[in-house]
């Protein structure tokens, strides 16, 4: 029994996902030109397919699951379930205008043309709106519908805003913030449920990693107290006695949203030698 993997052939989610895999231990060869391959050390074969595809393949069972692209499993609108957010591949779905247009609110879209490669979602969000738009579904160069007269305005997946700014267009409205999610077939038997899940607990214990620092430090036993409120850990700060006579060394856990305001009070209640590793897996 093995357990089939959609990942995008090529683009900005392939690497990632593959990268993913790797870093929850699964090793899968991966030649050039190659559309199917097989892991060596856990019992997934993968499809290397274009991410607009993946949802159908997934929908027909053809793959258990997929790596793709939340935008795209809203534009397809496949009978699949979302099982994991993954956390690379960030972007937005974003109205766009001419920098020269007065733009106040939705309602400037009314009887506008707007082009885009997500007829769906712009028509559901519109709808929500109450905007009658024509909407004209274009693949590809969207940036350059207004320029030539083709739509008023675009809809289109941003990262930085370099694109529409070089195309003299600027971000009015976000309908989707988007990132790379993993996807699975309504249907999906319980022997391959149960490889799902040992995956999601591997994928699960990277993502849990990525976004926690192992610190270590030396403390005054006097401060002891202060500086373990400080520090919240997965359950609590582990504290181990020094060579030293009164010290102690202070091992813990921590967000990185909330590292550095930490490490600030950390330093100010007294402790030293503060070491900050990063984290290969996490499980808890």
């Amino acid at each position: 029994m093995v357990l089939k993997v959609a990942i995008q052939k090529s683009g900005r989610l392939n690497d990632d996902s593959l990268k993913l895999l790797k870093e929850c231990g699964i090793d899968i060869a991966n030649g050039v030109n190659k559309l199917k391959t097989e892991a060596s050390n856990f019992p997934i074969e993968v499809y290397f397919l274009r991410d607009d595809d993946i949802p159908q393949y997934v929908e027909d069972g053809v793959a258990d699951i997929g790596f793709v692209g939340e935008n795209v499993v809203y534009e397809k609108n496949k009978k699949v379930q979302v099982v994991e957010k993954l956390g690379f591949g960030k972007c937005r779905l974003s109205i766009a205008v001419s920098r020269n247009e007065k733009y106040e609110d939705v309602s400037y879209l009314e009887g506008k043309r707007i082009a885009t490669t997500y007829p769906v979602i712009v028509q559901k969000f519109m709808e929500e709106r109450g905007v009658n738009a024509d909407i004209h579904e274009i693949s590809g160069s969207v940036e350059i519908a207004p320029g030539i007269g083709l739509a008023e305005a675009i809809c289109d997946l941003v990262s930085s805003g370099s694109t529409l700014f070089m195309n003299g267009l600027r971000e009015v409205e976000t309908i989707l913030h988007s990132q790379a999610v993993l996807i699975k077939s309504i249907g999906l038997a319980d022997e391959k449920q149960r490889l799902l899940d040992k995956l999601l607990f591997r994928i699960q214990a990277v993502k849990k990693s990525k976004n926690n620092k192992y610190v270590l430090l030396n403390a005054p036993n006097e401060k002891l107290t202060e500086i373990i409120g400080l520090l919240p850990g997965m359950k609590s700060p582990t504290v181990l006695p020094l060579a030293e006579t009164g010290w102690s060394s202070v091992h813990s856990v921590l967000n990185e949203n909330d590292f550095w305001d930490i490490i600030e009070k950390l330093k100010e209640a007294g402790a030293q030698g503060i070491l900050v590793v990063p984290i290969e897996k996490m499980i808890i």
